[in-house]
């Protein structure tokens, strides 16, 4: 294990020395040392002995870069190479830049700095072996601050090996200093250029080359949810990763659940992961690309338990730093495997410096009007939307030709871009994940950006006017065409609270993150129908049978989609626990009520597969539905499937905040069945805290109410089934349609009659039906009546939140304001 010595003490000044080992170092040493050294210091300091694993090693101090500045009188030289400097015009910034570096290079280092990094280097080979591989990596003393990132503007060299070597690219970190986009940074946001000071850190490598390595964020780094940890992780060396050069592995684990010891995790999203970085032994470079295995791409880099073990690091090492500044401190940490040991390491943390310092009081949304074709898709970053004529530019040397407001479209960037994006209506590019190069300066700069398209360059041509939707989840989309777009800022101070509990409606787990933001009082509705539909797409009696499936056609298809399952069935169960997990983690621990499928015969068909197990229906609509279904002898083993997934989610991820619902139950006996079909599969009502609801949507709930109370512990009212079989009509039908109408006097006196009964027995009743979102005197009516909670389509949450507290001020006189 690397972990760092304390080396003998010196009776100079500490802001007077060349060298710091990293145990000498501390996070207010930033002056001394940069934000990169101070902040390895800080850990080997203080989080080593909480069995955080960080290379060892030491700095070459601001101080050291001073002196080597101060003894060539280089600063005079530089501001008057500087004195017609203009950022704004990419080819004058590079002439610059080039000159700046040249200048810096030319000059050698003062002896005694050249024997200060000698004797130091040597004391590191002493202990490790001669030539012992190190990282050289710049720290700059306005680096890592928390209101300003300036990662990756200077350089890093990895897998050096020599006292040449340590020197040589020690004095390339130093000139980096002077890079086109370090020095564009700087004058855009109001830095002197000689107020910075570059430190070097020489650290002990971890082996990586032979294992794997990747970036970690301790807060959702799209929406600034702060209750996940993200993981990113691709093989080899972690400048892929950094540089968007690899489309990584990503897992999303769940930190609070995490801290009371389950395994939250809550997605793992695999990566094509096709090339890696590796040491260039017997070769003339440090480090070489080569290509990944594809058996190797398939599978996923980390263990799972290595997954957690990285994210409780990520939670302590936030809980460290936010302690440390005194308030909350979310991080972007870059962590190593070493392929030798086996051992996980932290090898740099700073903190996140674009969703920590957004308002909270603030709610931006953006909405697309209407759609077009959608000519790619890929990993969305930030919530914006973007549009205007792309341009791809495939090498750096190019940028001069791109003009403001259009869309960058390339293979991936590097911090040469920089001095460009910030022009750019949007970005999108082939390679990438959420923790590349493309990402953060995207989020850093309020850019709409598409990542990991694959083919972006070849399916877009430069001049074709497209709209980039980062606002629709997690995926990304290039739309065609310039589309109408809205943009919404909502003020959240000052909010009403009301008695009657505002839930939402969220059926989609790649959008709960960001709708968290909207103050409600938890879902009232998650739908599997639509994890099932988009994530899983393959009905589940085909996978429990897959072997006996005669469509050869149709076995190929599953085999494609559920290659890394030998056990077919648990692809769905999977699938299913992490929607599910997301939805729940989003609003934790505020009630989730996951309604269990509901899928009619006919949409049940249209899944891969279903062809073979669904019967055909007359009218599926009043047919083999809901909890008919799951006692059946024909479904119950697929209604397993289910049972397992929310078993998981509440059990091993411990979101035990979500309540399962049973819709479409006809009488109190059949929901007795469906209890105990649940208990059979290890979801009995009652342990561990699990209630159980019923949709209420049909007559005989409501007459049967009082029976109904028995078996379950709450109501949710289905209000467009209720609507449909109290008028007797269809709602799927357009010949009776404009008979449909939740607020006929008939369908309202079931309602009343619902919650009044609902009441009388002791049991929670809301609704969860399109009507109070459509109609905001049906959901003054509801307030009226008493209803416990209204469960709303997301974009009513805010305007009904208004309205119920009116209502409900009317009604007493009086509401109170959070």
């Amino acid at each position: 294990m690397l972990t760092s010595t304390p080396q003998t003490s010196t009776p100079v000044p500490q802001d007077k020395l060349l060298i710091l080992w990293f145990d000498q170092i501390r996070l207010d040493d930033l002056p001394l040392v940069g934000g990169k050294n101070a902040s390895l210091g800080e850990m080997i300091g203080q989080l080593t002995p909480q069995g955080i694993n960080v290379p060892t090693g030491f700095a070459i101090t601001a101080y050291a870069y001073r002196c080597f500045i101060e003894t060539a009188d280089l600063e005079a030289k530089l501001r008057h190479l500087f004195a017609d400097l203009n950022v704004d015009d990419v080819s004058n910034l590079q002439q610059h830049g080039k000159k700046a570096r040249q200048l810096i290079l030319s000059i050698e280092f003062p002896l005694e700095l050249t024997q200060a990094i000698r004797t130091a280097y040597q004391q590191l080979c002493d202990r490790y072996g001669e030539g012992t591989d190190v990282a050289v990596r710049s720290s700059a003393t306005a680096e890592d601050l928390p209101d300003a990132s300036f990662a990756g503007q200077q350089e890093t060299y990895l897998n050096v090996n020599s006292f040449k070597g340590v020197l040589e690219f020690t004095h390339k970190c130093f000139a980096s200093l002077f890079t086109n986009r370090a020095i564009a940074y700087r004058e855009h946001n109001g830095f002197d250029h000689f107020d910075v000071a570059l430190s070097v850190g020489i650290q002990k490598m971890v082996r990586s080359d032979l294992a794997c390595s990747g970036v970690m964020f301790s807060i959702d780094p799209e929406t600034g949810f702060k209750n996940t940890a993200l993981i990113t992780a691709a093989y080899g060396l972690g400048e892929t990763v950094v540089q968007g050069a690899v489309n990584p592995d990503e897992y999303v684990v769940f930190k609070p659940t995490l801290k009371q010891g389950c395994r939250p995790i809550l997605e793992k999203r695999l990566g094509t992961k096709e090339i890696e970085m590796i040491y260039d032994e017997g070769g003339s470079r440090l480090t070489r690309n080569v290509r990944v295995a594809p058996s190797e791409q398939k599978k996923f880099c980390l263990q799972d338990e290595e997954v957690l073990q990285l994210a409780r690091w990520a939670v302590q090492i936030e809980d460290h730093y936010s302690q440390l500044r005194g308030l909350y401190t979310p991080m972007d940490i870059e962590w190593a495997k070493d392929g030798i040991t086996g051992d996980l390491f932290i090898v740099q943390a700073r903190p996140e410096t674009v969703q920590s310092q957004k308002s909270a009081q603030v709610l931006k949304t953006y909405q697309l009007n209407q759609r077009s074709q959608v000519l790619l898709t890929g990993r969305s970053v930030g919530a914006a939307i973007g549009q205007g004529t792309a341009h791809i530019i495939m090498d750096a040397s190019h940028i001069h030709l791109f003009e403001p407001g259009e869309v960058l479209v390339t293979n991936r960037t590097d911090p040469d871009w920089e001095p460009i994006m910030k022009k750019a209506s949007a970005i999108v590019t082939n390679q990438g994940g959420r923790t590349c190069h493309a990402a953060i300066i995207a989020r850093e700069m309020g850019i709409p950006a598409i990542v990991g398209c694959g083919k972006a360059t070849e399916v877009l041509t430069t001049g074709q006017e497209v709209t980039i939707s980062c606002a629709e989840g997690d995926e990304g989309r290039v739309y065609q065409g310039l589309l109408p777009f809205e943009v919404q800022e909502t003020p959240l101070d000052n909010l009403p609270r009301t008695r009657t509990q505002i839930l939402m409606n969220v059926g989609n787990p790649d959008q709960a993150f960001g709708l968290a933001a909207i103050p409600c009082d938890g879902v009232g509705l998650a739908r599997l129908e639509f994890i099932i539909a988009n994530h899983i797409e393959i009905h589940p009696l085909a996978l429990i049978h897959y072997h006996q499936l005669r469509d050869e056609s149709v076995r190929a298809q599953i085999a494609q989609k559920t290659r890394s399952y030998a056990d077919k069935p648990q692809f769905f169960v999977d699938k299913l626990a992490r929607g599910v997990g997301i939805i729940a983690a989003a609003f934790y621990p505020k009630p989730v009520i996951v309604r269990m499928s509901d899928f009619k015969s006919n949409e049940y068909a249209n899944l891969l597969g279903g062809q073979s197990f669904e019967p055909k229906e007359d009218n599926p609509m009043l047919g083999w539905r809901g909890a008919s279904r799951y006692c059946d002898p024909n479904y119950r083993e697929a209604f397993a499937l289910e049972c397992q997934a929310i078993k998981r989610v509440r059990e091993e991820m411990g979101l035990t905040n979500v309540i399962p619902m049973i819709p479409f139950c006809r009488t109190p006996d059949e929901g007795r069945q469906v209890l105990a079909q649940m208990a059979k599969n290890g979801l009995p009502r009652g342990v561990n805290g699990l209630q159980v609801y019923v949709m209420c949507e049909l007559p005989s709930n409501v007459m049967e109410a009082d029976e109904f109370a028995e078996v379950f512990d709450g109501f949710s009212i289905g209000s467009n089934d209720l609507t449909q079989l109290t008028l007797g009509l269809d709602r799927d039908s357009a010949l009776v349609a404009h008979i449909f109408d939740e607020r006929n006097r008939g369908v309202k006196r079931m309602v009343k009659l619902a919650i009044q009964t609902a009441k009388e027995c002791g049991r929670k009743i809301g609704i969860c039906g399109q009507a109070p979102s459509d109609y905001p005197e049906f959901a003054k009516f509801l307030v009226e009546e008493g209803i416990d909670s209204i469960s709303l389509n997301p974009d009513s949450v805010l305007k009904t939140l208004l309205m119920v507290a009116e209502v409900e001020s009317s009604l007493s006189g009086e509401f109170v304001e959070s």
